[in-house]
């Protein structure tokens, strides 16, 4: 038997001799990044230095202007204290990245609101799991529900009382139900009550409060539904709302408003006079463009044709010393200084186009 095997001692020993030889085939082979151990290095932030992702809202520090806050469509939240030289992400250990609005309680500038889930239309829409709340300056969050609102509009606390939130549930983009509407809590957000219902296919995308009145309010409801082959962008559900005490009780406007189907509404309540309003409309039948009431939303008169992608914009800034003047978000920022009558580009000189959101400085308004 051990006769038998000899013939495979030369084998073996070829098999030996060439392996070593293999081996360094091998290694010649590799390129010099494969050979390159990078185990020691390691991927850090430097923050939103670059065009990226769509910046869905800003809360400036009523207090200190050099502090503000950034909720990114896709990228969590982000604080600058120096006036944007730097930036650090405070929202990253948190259950949602896309983010659709903040806000700072202007009784109490630590405690901060965010609203999770982009709060526009588009494919790449993400959604999110609710409302958060920070009493640190967004050292730290606490979830405090309405988890299957999955997109958040806006996010309104009283002037005078930080317990009273009210939280514009946009609803889901793809599906029907979910929490929608306009909710109120009175206690911090621990417990929340549904105010302002319109259907299970209609969400509420803006809350505001008058300035001079907190009992008197206004909601814009939109009615949209995101598909694989299209958008629906507007329905019988999308309207304006005006509450006068508090938001217990609920009334639609209609007077000079389009009687055809509405999509998606942008308002904004003058500070300087809080009886003039200002919306952006989008319509059937040419009726959509920019309208004004003189007369807190009793009546209404289109001044300017002028609309934006529903998807993405429609959205309206006012001056906080002119009442005439207008700032409209768009892909290009466009502006108004008569009240809506005329409106032009304002120029995206030394910027990227694609404006989601402004903060203009009541103490210098240049």
């Amino acid at each position: 038997m051990r006769k038998n095997i000899f013939w495979l001692l030369p084998i073996v020993l070829f098999v030996s001799a060439i392996a070593p030889l293999k081996k360094k085939e091998k290694e010649k082979e590799k390129t010099p990044l494969e050979k390159l151990s990078i185990n020691g290095l390691k991927f850090r932030c430097v923050g939103p230095a670059l065009t990226a992702g769509r910046i869905s809202d800003i809360a400036v520090n009523p207090n200190n202007n050099s502090e503000y806050y950034l909720a990114v469509a896709s990228g969590g939240v982000w604080k600058t204290s120096n006036s944007g030289n730097t930036y650090h992400p405070i929202f990253d250990s948190q259950g949602s990245y896309s983010i659709g609005c903040i806000t700072i309680d202007p009784s109490n500038e630590h405690v901060i609101w965010v609203g999770s889930g982009e709060n526009n239309n588009q494919r790449s829409v993400a959604y999110g799991d609710g409302v958060y709340k920070s009493n640190d300056g967004g050292k730290s969050w606490k979830n405090k529900g309405l988890k299957s609102s999955e997109h958040i509009g806006m996010i309104k606390v009283h002037p005078n009382n930080s317990n009273c939130v009210y939280v514009a549930a946009y609803g889901p983009l793809w599906s029907a139900g979910g929490d929608r509407g306009l909710y109120k809590t009175v206690d911090g957000g621990e417990n929340w009550k549904l105010i302002l219902e319109v259907d299970k296919n209609t969400g509420v995308n803006e809350v505001h409060i008058d300035p001079s009145n907190p009992n008197i309010m206004y909601a814009t409801s939109h009615q949209r539904r995101r598909h694989v082959y299209t958008y629906v962008g507007g329905g019988p559900g999308s309207k304006i709302y005006k509450s006068i005490d508090g938001g217990e009780n609920w009334f639609e406007l209609k007077n000079g408003l389009p009687s055809s189907i509405m999509g998606r509404v942008g308002m904004a309540v003058s500070t300087v006079d809080s009886d003039i309003l200002y919306a952006i409309i989008e319509a059937e039948k040419e009726n959509q463009g920019v309208y004004k009431s003189n007369d807190r939303g009793a009546s209404w008169s289109k001044v300017n044709e002028y609309v934006t992608s529903g998807n993405y914009y429609q959205e309206i800034v006012c001056d906080p010393k002119d009442e005439n003047v207008l700032y409209f978000m768009d892909t290009w920022l466009h502006h108004s200084n008569d009240g809506g009558k005329t409106i032009e580009k304002t120029g995206e000189k030394s910027k990227h186009v694609d404006n989601h959101c402004m903060w203009i400085d009541p103490n210098d308004t240049d």
